[in-house]
Order: structure tokens, then sequence, then C-alpha cells
């Protein structure tokens, strides 16, 4: 039993000594870890070249988003100013346009309501507009303001709503600030060409109606790329016998002239003319639109519903629902 552990021992050692010595002599040895370095570098390497095409992406989709912001200051804004009033058809018309207005660059909308307070029905429409918008309210006058029964040629609509927004441009913006003023009543319809056609308004442009003052269109005659008269059966003697949607005026101008605004007084047609007297002169109007010969603007205004119907269900106790908001 003795012999047996003795050699065991013996074995043991020398295998202990010979591995020993072979770890000594590797250990001199020189390594061969170039593939697995190579292996590491082209690892590396491609991670620097996927975090340079994410970063080069990261900018190209950068400069993509900053485009049109980039572009915006460049372009005069447009402030479209628009009375309104509470009727069936309000917010019919109000989502129309306003869904036009949605494809306008540099766009602030100006929405004076004629009302002793901001609507709800209004309020939230422009919240959910998807625009930049200013909301303003004054009331018309009682002796001044429309009866339902009252013909639309009465008395004129939106004057003191029109001269509030006026007075918010002169209270809010400054003489520097490069921009076109244009009245956009509710009821109208607009062609999308029209803004690029204004935007570059120097004093007071001017186009064609359509629909309006009993014929197809009204136009400003021009000659030689200046206006010299006016096409127009109702009134032509006006000093501008033009619609309110028939011309722009520069910001600048109506900043430089404080007191320029509409007469609530003026005579039945003359309302535009109380205004663009105190800022410019026939000769200097700028004509749009193919020198006038293109109709991109027109009184298209929504026929007033008859309720007869819903009168006839109400006598049979079958009334409309009053929480559903039309």
């Amino acid at each position: 039993m003795k012999v047996k552990l003795k050699n065991v021992f013996v074995i043991y050692f020398l295998v202990s000594v010979i591995g020993l010595m072979y770890a000594l002599l590797q250990l001199g040895q020189p390594c061969d870890c170039s593939q697995h370095l190579r292996s590491a570098s082209d690892l590396m390497h491609g991670k620097d070249k996927k975090i340079s095409q994410l970063l080069s992406e990261v900018k190209r989709l950068q400069a993509r988003g900053k485009g049109p912001e980039l572009d915006g200051p460049a372009l005069p804004i447009i402030y479209a100013i628009t009375p309104t009033y509470a009727r069936l058809v309000q917010k019919a018309e109000l989502v129309r346009i306003s869904q036009t207005f949605l494809h306008v660059k540099n766009f602030h909308w100006i929405v004076v309501e004629d009302s002793p307070v901001k609507t709800q029905l209004v309020s939230e429409l422009l919240a959910q507009s998807g625009l930049r918008f200013t909301h303003l309210h004054t009331e018309t006058p009682k002796e001044h303001k429309r009866k339902e029964s009252d013909p639309n040629w009465l008395k004129p609509r939106g004057v003191e709503q029109r001269n509030l927004a006026l007075q918010w441009l002169r209270e809010n913006r400054e003489l520097s600030e490069e921009g076109v003023v244009y009245f956009a009543d509710d009821d109208n319809t607009y062609s999308l060409r029209l803004f690029d056609e204004i935007r570059s308004t120097k004093r007071v442009s001017v186009w064609p109606v359509g629909l309006v003052g009993g014929l197809r269109f009204e136009r400003p005659l021009v000659e030689k790329s200046r206006v010299v008269g006016f096409y127009t059966a109702w009134k032509p003697n006006r000093p501008f016998p033009m619609d309110m949607a028939g011309f722009a005026i520069a910001l600048q101008l109506l900043l430089a002239n404080r007191e320029a605004r509409f007469d609530l007084l003026a005579e039945r047609g003359y309302l535009e003319s109380s205004l663009l007297q105190s800022l410019i002169s026939i000769e200097e109007l700028e004509p749009r639109a193919d020198n006038c010969t293109k109709v991109l603007v027109w009184h298209t205004r929504s026929e007033k519903p008859k309720m007869k119907q819903e009168e006839l269900l109400q006598k049979q106790g079958l009334g409309s629902d009053p929480s559903i908001e039309v």
C-alpha cells in the first residue's frame, strides 16, 4: 500500500513540473492575435459607419422639418380679418373657410364676433382649427344692427368688427413688420392662388370678385398695368366701386395711417371707399390676378335654411335635440 502511494505522488509531481515548464515556455512565445484584432477593428469600423449614416439621416430629416420654418419668415404674413355673427349657417361657413386657410403659409386669422362676449361655438372652432388666430368680439350698436327680416343691402354688417381688428393690429404690430391685411368674410369662397397673388402687396392690391353686384363678376379695368376704371353696374361713380373681397392693404400702410377706418355712417355702397380714400388713389392701385382678368374669389353665401319641417315636428312634440350643435 505504501509503494502505491509513493508512486502516485511521484507521478503527480512529475506531471506538475512538466505542466509548469510548458506554461513557462508558452509565456515566452509570441501570441498570434492579429485575426482577433482585425475582427474587432472591422466591428468598430462598421459601428462608426452606421452611426455616421444615422447622424446624416437625422440631419437630413431636421433639414426637411425646418424647411418651411426657414422659408416662413421670408414671406410677409397675411392677416385675414373675418367678422362673424350668430346664425344657423355660421359654423358651416367658418369650417369651410378655415379649412381653406389651413393651406396658406404664414397666415394669421383675426376673427371678430358681433357679440357682447366670445361664444363657445367660435372659441372651440378656432381652438380646433390648427390655425394661428386672434379671437375678438364687439357688439354692433342696436341702432345700426340689421334685423333678420331686413334685406342684405339695408345696413352694412361687420363695420365695428373690422375696425376693432384694425385697432388690434395697430396695438400689437410694429411699423417695421411686413404683412398684408385682407378682409375675408366668412360667406365667400377663396382660391388658394389669391393668397399667393396678394402677398407681395406694396400698398393696395386689387382683383376681380365673382358673383357680386348683380353681375357674374366685378373687376378693375387695367391698361398698361394701371387701373383706369371699374367694370361694375351698381353706383359706378363711387370713389372706389369695389367689393370688400376685392382688395388687400399692406400692413405698414395701415399702421402709418392710424386714423384710417371704416365709417359706420357711410352711405350704402360707400363702406369700402370710406377706408380706401384715406390711404390711396386709384392710380396707385396694384392690379393682381393677371391684370384683373382672373376671378379668384366668389360671393357664395349659403342659402338661409328653411325650418318649416322642423317647426312641424315641434308641433307634434318631436322637437330637435338642444344638445346637438349644428
